[in-house]
């Protein structure tokens, strides 16, 4: 099976699929006309945020079995136009946990040091 991954994806990930035995294409600078001419020849395609999976796009994707989001959100997948066709389309809802918590952490930190406040008041040229 031939996988293009057609966002900035990690390493980590790309040498996953390769081990078990995937074709991985790796074009994270890929225009849309540009996939839009090699679609075709893919039975996965695995986008982030930058690549939009429009309907006219999945029309011409002939061996798309799997559209795979690397993320949270398919709002940049047409995602009924990929079920007429029988394409599975998953996205990975738990990959941002680790930042959401840390940022989270940080937060709850900056607010318990008065970091904000004390942020504006250096803007506006006083020193508490």
């Amino acid at each position: 099976m031939r996988v293009l991954v057609c966002d900035p994806v990690k390493n980590v990930g790309i040498e996953m699929l390769r081990e078990a035995g995937f074709e991985v294409d790796v074009r994270p600078e890929i225009t849309p006309d540009q996939l839009s001419r090699v679609i075709r020849n893919y039975d996965v395609l695995i986008v982030r945020s930058r690549t939009k999976v429009t309907r006219q796009l999945i029309e011409r994707a002939e061996r798309l079995k799997v559209i795979g989001r690397a993320g949270v959100g398919l709002d940049n997948i047409d995602v009924e136009a990929a079920e007429k066709r029988g394409i599975t389309v998953l996205n990975t809802p738990e990959a941002p946990a680790d930042s959401t918590a840390e940022l989270t952490i940080g937060l709850i930190l900056a607010l318990a040091r008065k970091i904000p406040s004390a942020d504006k008041s250096m803007k506006e040229g006083r020193w508490l």
